[in-house]
């Protein structure tokens, strides 16, 4: 375990905080707990984090998130925190003072070997919650330096960065907007809706 995560943190008080989220405690909460720690570590940047210095991007929703966001204090009301989903227990985590990151992401086998350090465990998903827990951090996650495609920069907050939709009208922020035929049009009207409307706004 990397000097910085077994110094500084309290696993235990971590899983108890993203357990109240949830009013349970399951094997995915654990792994985004682990994970956020030791993608943390691996940058050298002490978590929970005080500032809005680490960037963590998800590659699933869900109760993976919470484990995440409680590790590392990233969230997506403070810009840190970034859903990607990809359907994947991953997680890419970036210092956005140098843009070094590294993704994290549970061995391929580690589901199986949980029980291996549970075998108190009376199945499979109670072996996966205690292994989880004790399993050494080599043993349990895989943490590989990547490169972002895009700077970090691009997706932390842009103050100031505002412009109305050429169609709709609407604000749009943090320059999410797309150019076409030189109009600023919100990605909604640029063709990218995740929604269709049903019924016209009066």
């Amino acid at each position: 375990m990397n000097p910085i995560e077994a110094a500084s943190v309290d696993l235990a008080a971590l899983l108890e905080a993203t357990s109240a989220m949830h009013d349970h405690l399951c094997p995915r909460q654990v792994l985004g707990v682990r994970m956020g720690l030791a993608g943390a570590a691996a940058l050298g940047i002490a978590a929970p984090q005080d500032a809005k210095r680490l960037l963590a991007i998800v590659e699933a929703d869900g109760c993976f998130c919470d484990g995440v966001s409680v590790a590392t204090n990233c969230w997506v009301g403070r810009r840190t925190l970034r859903v990607e989903d990809f359907g994947k227990t991953a997680a890419t985590f970036v210092d956005t003072a140098t843009d070094a990151a590294v993704r994290v992401a549970p061995r391929a086998d580690a589901r199986v070997a949980a029980a291996e350090w549970a075998p108190e465990a009376a199945d499979r998903w109670q072996a996966q919650l205690l292994g989880y827990q004790r399993m050494p951090v080599e043993r349990l996650l895989v943490v590989r330096p990547v490169r972002l495609n895009v700077p970090s920069r691009v997706w932390v907050s842009q103050p100031g960065l505002r412009v109305a939709c050429a169609a709709c009208g609407e604000d749009i922020l943090n320059a999410r907007e797309r150019r076409v035929n030189g109009k600023a049009l919100c990605r909604a009207c640029a063709g990218e809706a995740y929604y269709e409307t049903v019924i016209a706004a009066e």
